[in-house]
């Protein structure tokens, strides 16, 4: 585990509400992480979990109705969660960015690469458009896309979807981030590109020592790229440790559940079928009670009706929500 003084965001109980026509929505229930310098935490979990309203309520780009609170975000030994929309706008794309899920509507098609890339650094940097074009040549040429200098002149249209997502990752390296949340950043590529993204954002970490949060449903990219997963089910995260240790020995029904889904090379033989994880993610409006997966899980009981007061805490960082003993939920995935 990085040292103290490396941690570059410590999240503490947050929370997003958001009134609906039904009622209060809680997609986001009380979820507590942080990040050090150079180390990627991943956080994973099945489409309605609250992943990516917990990557917008960091950026403060929640939409206007929504409401967060926290007991603590520090950035950078700054309590955030207070700062005046000016005040937040100086950090976003500079000391922290965000690699959108989409890059074909995140990127204006009515202005070229340049205008677009460009428009980061001459925002945030005192700085003139020559050099800012400069930055832009290099960090095209950075994330691997050859004739830098000729595609500025291009629109994102004349990209394919792979060469998109790489200007969105030079776009969010424009002024120098100390952290970078990507939100599943390799959805609707194929798999050759999807390893070729997640290269290059292992590389660029390493070159530029950044913190990185990987938010994905995919548990084959966390498996290459996590130094700490964080599980999230319906709002809150229901198992937490280093990546080894949760792919090693997942303790919540979920996390096994989830496991059970993806092939495993030497174990799941040609044609045999792969797990599934029943049911939907439950309805977050209204009061919440409860384990919130009891209705999904094949080990629920009458105990479940009550959620655990807090996670069970391993020695070695690896935390789970559930009533099972660590024992318990061992020998449960083995059988």
């Amino acid at each position: 585990m990085s040292a103290e003084k490396d941690i570059v965001l410590d999240v503490q109980n947050l929370k997003v509400d958001i009134p609906v026509s039904a009622g209060m929505l809680h997609p986001v229930r009380g979820i507590s992480f942080s990040v050090a310098r150079g180390e990627t935490l991943c956080i994973v979990g099945e489409s309605g979990c609250g992943k990516s309203l917990t990557s917008l309520a960091l950026m403060g780009l929640l939409p206007k109705n929504a409401q967060r609170s926290a007991d603590r975000i520090n950035f950078l030994d700054q309590d955030i969660q207070n700062l005046k929309e000016r005040e937040m706008a100086r950090l976003r794309g500079v000391k922290m960015a965000m690699i959108f899920q989409e890059p074909m509507t995140s990127l204006n098609p009515s202005y070229t690469i340049s205008n677009q890339l460009e428009e980061v650094y001459l925002r945030h940097i005192s700085s003139n458009r020559a050099e800012a074009r400069e930055r832009a040549i290099f960090l095209l040429g950075k994330v691997g896309i050859s004739s830098a200098e000729s595609r500025l002149g291009q629109y994102p249209h004349q990209l394919s979807g792979g060469l998109r997502q790489r200007v969105m990752i030079a776009m969010a390296l424009m002024c120098g981030p100390d952290l970078i949340i990507a939100d599943e950043p390799t959805t609707a590529l194929d798999v050759t590109i999807q390893a070729q993204i997640l290269h290059l954002l292992a590389e660029l970490q390493a070159d530029f020592d950044m913190a990185m949060i990987l938010i994905t449903h995919d548990l084959g990219i966390v498996a290459r790229v996590a130094d700490k997963v964080q599980v999230m089910y319906a709002g809150l995260t229901v198992e937490e440790g280093p990546c080894e240790a949760v792919f090693d020995t997942p303790l919540h029904p979920y996390t096994s559940g989830l496991l059970r889904c993806i092939p495993v090379p030497g174990k799941t033989a040609p044609g045999q079928p792969l797990g599934t994880v029943p049911g939907i993610v439950p309805n977050m409006v209204g009061e919440l009670q409860g384990c919130m997966f009891r209705n999904r899980c094949e080990h629920a009981t009458d105990v479940c009706e009550t959620l655990p007061n807090s996670a069970t805490q391993l020695a070695n960082g690896h935390a789970f929500t559930c009533r099972l003993s660590p024992d318990a939920a061992t020998r449960s995935e083995g059988a």
